[in-house]
């Protein structure tokens, strides 16, 4: 008998996990080796409305996968292609809600450091997560989720 394929997409790490340690990363450099990147008038209304931002994209994605109900977490099966709140403009809504809390979260620490950081994290996500991701959609709901690819952006 062959190896039947888990009913979830494979990643290589949690997306949470990823961002989390370029957050932790970028800022145990920023504490060694400070570079700013804005002015320190600038950081806490950047930061805050990046952070704002992200958290209504979070909460209005969340509420989306809830009443279609299918997976929210990395190792739950998904059920449906949510096409409606935030997943009407991006395939990714939630990935792209954490890169805004990270570029949030550099913007109010003033941290270079972290937005460096966050480049080498969304490749991990695109080929580690995303790429995998798709992969398992594709082969889950066929046209269905090749005709949503062909018309909503991967990230906006």
């Amino acid at each position: 008998m062959g190896k039947t394929m888990p009913d979830y997409a494979s990643m290589l790490l949690p997306p949470p996990l990823i961002f989390l340690a370029a957050l932790v990363m970028g800022l145990l450099l920023q504490h060694v080796l400070p570079i700013h990147w804005l002015p320190a008038a600038w950081t806490g209304w950047i930061g805050g409305v990046l952070v704002g931002i992200a958290a209504a994209i979070t909460i209005s994605g969340v509420r989306a996968l809830r009443a279609a109900r299918t997976g929210i977490f990395p190792r739950q099966p998904t059920t449906a292609i949510v096409q409606n709140g935030p997943y009407r403009f991006s395939r990714n809504p939630l990935y792209l809600s954490m890169i805004l809390l990270g570029v949030g979260i550099a913007a109010l620490s003033n941290a270079l450091w972290i937005l460096l950081l966050l480049i080498p994290a969304i490749l991990v996500l695109r080929i580690g997560v995303i790429r995998r991701e798709e992969a398992y959609l594709d082969r889950k709901f066929g046209d269905e989720y090749r005709a949503y690819r062909a018309r909503v952006r991967r990230w906006i």
